[in-house]
């Protein structure tokens, strides 16, 4: 028989990759959206999907959820309207999902929740494991309430995983598709004074990170989910000017940062020198571990 998957946040810049890799594994799946079905499917595949988490309340189960779902955490500043929002898409929908599973006939053997690195806040220039302390700040209060949402399941027997992600690299979406075009036009540059460390990874890392937490019977609670190779926002720049073969002298200033965008500008200014250590002991191997060979890679699918 085969195993059924309900996965949230198909339809977005990760999901779109890991749908297609999932059906190739043989997985049924569900896809949450509010997008019409054939939307859905014109972007995950051949899909089941549910617009409503409360349509699925009292079924007969799934083998195992993946819980994607979140507004982008970039796209718009951060007024309290907007803090809500987040906090919503994130920790009450990720409520309203373990609620409802715990009303299924047969409770899933796992599920891989999302989270981020922001988890940990700013951290400066100290290297950051699972183990690290967070800073005390909205990005690491959100994950935290996020975390703490799935890992309620726990207390059915579930196996949780929390996706600590980086700042996803890929072709056809993200924030590197933000970047490229001014880049292009010779307009890159540096943010702030750009020794704040970038935690990126390719999204086809993400893709199999996650397969691997869901296929891993012994894999269980939080993993940095970044490249074993972190690079400071200056770093970063540098390698993207030069697979692009532009110059990157055009800084943004700290203080115009801040007066654009307010806190958000804090994603931008500081960050954290991510490492994926429980992944690396635990025997995942990454595709993309260097950051010029991610870069070139997704370029190339760009054009």
């Amino acid at each position: 028989m085969s195993q059924r998957i309900l996965l949230t946040g198909g339809t977005g810049f990760i999901g779109q990759r890991l749908c297609p890799t999932l059906l190739e594994q043989g997985y049924e799946l569900t896809v949450l959206s509010r997008q019409p079905a054939k939307s859905v499917m014109s972007l995950c595949g051949p899909v089941e999907t549910t617009r409503d988490l409360n349509q699925l309340r009292n079924h007969r189960g799934f083998n195992a959820i993946i819980n994607l779902a979140g507004e982008g955490i970039a796209d718009k500043r951060w007024s309290d309207a907007r803090k809500k929002a987040l906090r919503d898409s994130r920790i009450g929908l990720t409520e309203t999902l373990v609620d409802v599973a715990r009303s299924w006939e047969t409770p899933p053997a796992v599920m891989v929740s999302g989270s981020a690195v922001g988890f940990y806040g700013n951290q400066d220039d100290q290297a950051v494991t699972e183990d690290t302390p967070p800073r005390d700040e909205f990005t690491h209060q959100l994950c935290r309430d996020w975390e703490n949402a799935a890992l309620q399941l726990s207390e059915q027997g579930v196996r949780v995983c929390l996706s600590r992600t980086g700042i996803v690299a890929g072709p056809g979406g993200g924030f590197l598709q933000r970047m490229v075009l001014p880049f292009k036009l010779g307009l890159g540059g540096k943010l702030g004074h750009g020794q704040q460390y970038m935690p990126w990874i390719h999204r086809a890392d993400v893709v199999a990170a996650l397969v691997w937490m869901l296929d891993n019977p012994d894999a269980s609670g939080p993993y940095n989910v970044v490249s074993p190779n972190p690079v400071t926002n200056e770093e970063f720049t540098r390698t993207l000017g030069d697979a692009l073969n532009r110059p990157t002298v055009i800084p943004a200033p700290a203080v115009a940062l801040k007066l654009g965008l307010g806190e958000m500008s804090r994603l931008l200014l500081t960050g954290q020198k991510a490492l994926p250590e429980r992944l690396l002991k635990e025997g995942f191997s990454f595709q993309f571990p260097e950051l010029g060979a991610a870069l070139a890679d997704c370029l190339r699918k760009e054009s």
